[in-house]
């Protein structure tokens, strides 16, 4: 008789999520299943509205990185009325978007996967979370977390007029620029920044690094797949958050494509299943293969530890350093094992940290010249930036008002459904055996998925067509009625 094992809810990621895991008679895993029960309707109810609204009606899919869909909604209404924006609005944006960056890895790291390294993936769950890191490391380092955080959305602010939520990316550039005040008191919150993903990438080498149980989990088959990787890069293949174009690299670390944004849909298509409400994105020219790996397959992977693989280098000295001392020590590029993605995301910290002062001690930043008006009339566009979660790409289609009459998104997380699905399935298979099931063990598959920093709350657009539906029709007194089911066994 096939056992059934649910994990509801899974924790410490953003958005809802369930892992259903099925065993054989032996008491083996027979399957897995990575479901997501949460809807979030945004490709449907922007319709109808004009595109300059995106950046501020999109960014409310989820306050944990509304930045990313803010400047990815901007960039897509810049290629709509086919205006360029001016240097000083193109490096406010990307100033803005890196102290979000900042702030968004030191989130992840600490606070949600941060516990099963710091603390331990086999500690009492209760003490598995930020209060059980803070005791472990001190008050003092989460004090600095607290006020990395705090300087991270105070760039946001001053740039983009909200804490969370910003909305002052527009059609050409930004409604407003900074001061030399707010200029001066950036980068000096930026320095800061800089020391805090020194200091944490340290804190990895100690606590990860140095502990032989860890270091043999993180290279381990367990958490390991060979997939192909996606990342922005720029002119020279160096990472970039903000702008350049998507390279893929293949599982041997070649180049499979390079492409812009605006010929996205010529190498993605997004495969659907009936058991949940995300799409699965893979590679056009290689094809669906179903959630199996290698060359042959079009799964490919977009996350930090993706976007280093993609890309040939970091454009900043002291995260170029730390980018070569990875590579050494896990044996040459590409890097496959999961598990490193943590360390990628504390590289990905420090360029961020120091890409945000070289942007803020940057002559032109405090320029008046933030914005050009659009002349042309608005047809279709795309934008494309990395989100702290992998590519984000948003496309909208308008009439000649600037009208929206289509979008599609393709957001972080939806890029890796499949790499999750699969990760998930093998760790549950080589972590579950004859029936032995417990705590710290089911943990040890949600390791599998938080690796990537899934958003929930982000991915989930768009319906397979038959939504699962139960109604139950109850008299005031409770006395049920009638039970009425779509697409529910």
């Amino acid at each position: 008789m096939t056992q059934r094992i649910t994990i509801d809810p899974i924790t410490r990621l953003e958005g809802h999520g369930k892992i259903e895991i099925f065993l054989n008679d032996e008491g083996d895993v027979a399957n897995t299943y990575f479901q997501i029960p949460e809807l979030r309707g945004f490709e449907r109810f922007v319709v109808g509205r004009p595109v300059e609204e995106m950046a501020l009606l999109t960014n409310r899919i989820c306050g944990v990185c509304p930045e990313a869909h803010h400047m990815a909604a901007a960039k897509a209404a810049d290629a709509v009325y086919k205006v360029e924006v001016p240097r000083t609005g193109k490096m406010l944006r990307e100033l803005l978007y890196s102290a979000f960056y900042a702030t968004d890895h030191t989130t992840h790291f600490y606070a949600l996967a941060g516990p099963d390294f710091i603390v331990g993936p086999d500690a009492p769950v209760a003490e598995r979370n930020i209060l059980g890191v803070i005791h472990k490391v001190g008050l003092e380092i989460g004090g600095k977390v607290i006020q990395m955080r705090k300087y991270g959305h105070t760039v946001v602010e001053m740039i983009g007029g909200r804490k969370v939520h910003p909305c002052t990316s527009i059609p050409g550039g930004l409604t407003k620029g900074i001061t030399e005040e707010q200029r001066k008191e950036i980068e000096e919150m930026g320095h800061w920044a800089i020391e805090f993903a020194q200091f944490s990438l340290q804190a990895f080498n100690d606590i990860v690094l140095s502990n032989k149980t860890y270091l043999d989990l993180i290279l381990g088959d367990i958490y390991t797949h060979k997939t192909y990787y996606m990342g922005m890069v720029d002119e020279n293949n160096h990472t970039n958050f903000y702008d350049g174009k998507v390279r893929v690299v293949g599982p041997d670390g070649k180049e499979f494509v390079k492409y812009s944004p605006n010929e996205y849909a010529e190498h993605i298509a997004e495969h659907v299943e009936p058991w949940t409400y995300l799409k699965f994105p893979y590679l056009k020219k290689v094809g669906w293969k179903g959630f199996v790996d290698g060359p042959d397959s079009g799964v490919y992977c977009a996350t930090p530890l993706s976007r280093l693989n993609a890309a040939d280098g970091l454009a900043t000295p002291r995260a170029q350093e730390e980018y070569d001392k990875m590579y050494k020590t896990l044996g040459g590029k590409p890097v496959h094992q999961r598990l490193a993605t943590h360390w990628a995301r504390l590289i990905e910290l420090l360029y961020a940290a120091e890409r945000w002062v070289e942007l803020a001690t940057d002559p032109e930043i405090t320029s008046p010249n933030y914005h050009a008006i659009p002349t042309a009339t608005p047809t279709e566009g795309v934008g494309i930036v990395e989100a702290p979660r992998g590519t984000l790409t948003h496309h909208y289609w308008t009439d000649e008002r600037g009208v929206v009459t289509k979008a599609n998104l393709i957001v972080g997380t939806t890029n890796n459904y499949a790499p999750i699905t699969m990760s998930i399935q093998k760790a549950a298979s080589n972590l579950i055996k004859k029936g032995n099931v417990n705590e710290g063990l089911l943990n040890m598959v949600e390791m599998a998925f938080r690796s990537y920093d899934p958003c929930f709350g982000c991915a989930t657009h768009s319906l397979p067509g038959q939504m699962p539906l139960e109604v139950t029709v109850r008299k005031a007194n409770g006395e049920v009625l009638d039970v009425l089911k779509q697409f529910v066994d």
